[in-house]
């Protein structure tokens, strides 16, 4: 069964490159990314893992704890992060899962028969501090993921968390966000005293509130 927005993430126990995790206990109240790529030593995940090693303090920010998974073992997974380190110039800094008997990828749907019947397609899942799923990604094998982007969707994610408000295109933090059409004119503008501006009756933008 497909994990769709707003479900529990599936919770599960497995081996890492940093040993046990239990993934509701390991993410705590943090969020959390779980991002798969279909096996070891492919060119494109090769760069992605880099990058996602590079942005770390970016996550860490934004206390979020970030973890990969792909079908192969541990070991492999550590003899692979020797090859990411020599090719990207950053030592792989976060767990990656070892999913052989493809527990944790049937848990999230990460088996496509009709891309791969076998491996894991290349998806994003961010889970919020009450482990609800918040994002889901996939990725074709041909394409990488735009981990700028993710953390622009984080951020978006965590300030509607926090206020009643949804970003608009293109969005980036610090730029004006859209007013919940839950809240009235008068109580928006009560409740955001950096000004509201109405473009519309339901299309009402105020200065991030952050």
């Amino acid at each position: 069964m497909a994990v769709r927005l707003g479900d529990e993430a599936p919770d599960f126990t497995a081996e890492t490159t940093q040993g046990t995790v239990e993934f509701h206990k390991w993410k705590g109240s943090d969020w959390a990314i779980l991002f798969s790529h279909p096996k070891d030593f492919t060119p494109v995940c090769t760069t992605e893992l880099g990058m996602v090693a590079k942005l770390m303090p970016e996550f860490r920010k934004r206390h979020t704890k970030v973890i990969g998974l792909s079908v192969d073992p541990v070991a492999s997974h550590h003899t692979w992060e020797k090859d990411i380190e020599e090719v990207t110039g950053t030592a792989v800094n976060f767990p990656m899962i070892a999913d052989p008997d493809r527990k944790v990828s049937h848990l999230y749907d990460m088996i496509h028969p009709n891309a791969n019947d076998t491996l894991t397609v290349r998806s994003v899942f961010i889970v919020g501090p009450d482990n609800k799923v918040k994002l889901t990604l996939t990725y074709p094998a041909s394409t990488g993921r735009n981990f700028d982007e993710i953390l622009r969707v984080l951020d978006g994610l965590q300030l509607s968390a926090k206020f009643p408000v949804s970003t608009p295109a293109n969005w980036h933090k610090g730029d004006d966000v859209i007013v919940a059409t839950t809240l009235s004119t008068e109580d928006a503008r009560s409740k955001f005293p950096k000004g509201v501006t109405e473009k519309k009756p339901y299309l009402r933008t105020t200065p991030s509130p952050e």
